[in-house]
């Protein structure tokens, strides 16, 4: 089992990389449709969430990965999100209060993951 789990962990960081740099090619390749404006931000966050998923079920030492997917999703959908934001081409009523939700996130998550990791030193 632990082998299908860290093929498919390859598979969706992989497809959510490939999602994130070009997101028409992964569009055109499964639905053979074109994509723009606001479907390209809406490509990029399911990028970032199949990069997170990905990292959450990525099999390493640490029994805490769960925590580690989240963390990676919340930080680069801040970023991002920071980044469509400061373009200003698409900023909703929601853009910057969803990017302070993420930053709040960050800091209670990293939080976590350093107590965490402090526990488990002898």
């Amino acid at each position: 089992m632990k082998n299908v789990l860290m093929l498919a962990s390859l598979v969706e960081l992989s497809t959510g990389l490939v999602l994130l740099v070009d997101p028409a090619v992964v569009v055109r390749l499964l639905f053979n449709a074109e994509i723009a404006n606001v479907g390209v931000i809406l490509s990029r966050i399911a990028a970032i969430a199949l990069i997170a998923l990905g990292t959450a079920c990525w099999q390493g030492k640490s029994a805490f990965q769960p925590l580690n997917g989240m963390l990676a999703y919340s930080t680069l959908a801040m970023l991002y999100l920071t980044y469509i934001g400061i373009r200003g081409e698409f900023a909703g009523l929601f853009l910057w209060p969803a990017v302070a939700i993420h930053l709040i996130l960050n800091v209670l998550l990293a939080r976590a993951r350093f107590n965490h990791v402090k526990s488990q030193k002898p």
